[in-house]
């Protein structure tokens, strides 16, 4: 973080450190190799990153808080042999196919859903243990219940599922992966737009997945603007002078702990003066608001040469969070991405 973030008197500020993945009281600590290799270089950075802050307080604090954490999960880690495990039933490491999907078994602080990553204790996981090729039952789901067929299981290498949302968009051409983070976790929003939704698996390379995160028609992408909702992103802490005092997961700043954390606001108004677009986003950890701004304008709006001017700055607060909001106005009269209607969205400008 820069230095420019800390001002004197900040001092007494406490940075708030995000808690590792929940691991339940008395369970063990189970990682693969790979997994221990994460953690290990994560302790590595921390290292660099130690001394790169060490002449800030805070920052040093916050390392030494993140620091301890990690060293925990590291003496408590128990590395799975793989080599011992009965290959024909599936167990904790083992690559296993089911309903045309492909997830991988591993420890709490190896999870990625989006890479088909599952945690050993996550519900899936647990149902999956145990089983073999050809086994099927049920498992509960939000929506009822799914039926289960265990269709292979590898503990060597295999390339896992990506979720990957489609929608009627596609008629206007492929959704970024921009879209497709914000669509995962955006649901309400969609359902509200009117527009059918539904998950699809399928294997591919990281490295193949979209990175363009412009969308709009005129360039091959969907038209309309999801709000993001990454819960798993980390987000900065301000006090309410906009002064970064430590970061925390964005899940963690929308459960009614009404920690404070920088937001931009964009309204476009056109050349009678009439506002046609209303667009949000968080700040991202170590940004300014403003250079957020200016990323989200180019890769969202594919914007970039036109400098939004800040309006205002205020707290608003709900029954789940509190922002520190910057609001900005831009003067264009492109045919920008639409904006979700409803008053669940506007609600979010209210006090612009």
């Amino acid at each position: 973080m820069s230095r420019g973030f800390i001002k004197e008197g900040d001092q007494e500020e406490i940075p708030m450190v995000p808690p590792r993945a929940y691991l339940p009281k008395g369970m063990p600590n189970y990682v693969t190799s790979e997994g221990l290799a994460l953690l290990n270089k994560e302790r590595e950075d921390l290292e660099n990153e130690r001394v790169a802050v060490s002449g800030n307080y805070i920052m040093s604090n916050f390392v030494d808080a993140k620091m301890k954490l990690l060293i925990s999960r590291i003496n408590t880690a128990v590395e799975v042999d793989l080599t011992k495990a009965n290959k024909e039933t599936v167990s904790f490491g083992a690559y296993v196919k089911y309903n045309d999907r492909i997830v991988r078994i591993v420890g709490v602080d190896e999870v990625d859903y989006t890479k088909g990553l599952l945690s050993f204790i996550s519900p899936v996981a647990k149902a999956l243990l145990g089983k073999k090729v050809g086994d099927r039952f049920e498992i509960k789901v939000p929506k009822g219940t799914e039926t289960i067929e265990v269709q292979g299981i590898w503990y060597e290498a295999v390339p896992l599922t990506y979720d990957v949302i489609s929608t009627e968009a596609k008629r206007s051409g492929e959704i970024s992966s921009q879209g497709r983070r914000e669509a995962n976790v955006g649901r309400g929003f969609l359902d509200k737009l009117e527009m059918t939704t539904e998950t699809r698996n399928v294997s591919v390379n990281q490295d193949e997945v979209p990175r363009a995160e412009g969308a709009r028609n005129d360039r091959g992408f969907v038209d309309c603007f999801v709000p993001e909702n990454d819960i798993m992103t980390f987000l900065p802490v301000v006090n309410e002078r906009g002064i970064i005092v430590g970061r925390a997961l964005q899940m963690e700043l929308h459960k009614g702990n009404k920690i404070l954390h920088p937001a931009v606001h964009l309204h476009v108004i056109n050349n009678k003066g009439v506002v046609t677009r209303k667009y949000w986003w968080h700040v991202a950890f170590g940004d300014a608001p403003e250079k957020t701004l200016k990323r989200k304008m180019q890769e969202i709006l594919g914007i970039a040469a036109i400098k939004p001017k800040l309006k205002k700055h205020y707290i608003r607060e709900t029954k789940t969070e509190k922002e520190l909001v910057y609001v900005y106005i831009l003067n264009s009269d492109e045919n920008l991405l639409k904006t979700p209607e409803g008053k669940d969205y506007f609600d979010i400008f209210a006090k612009d």
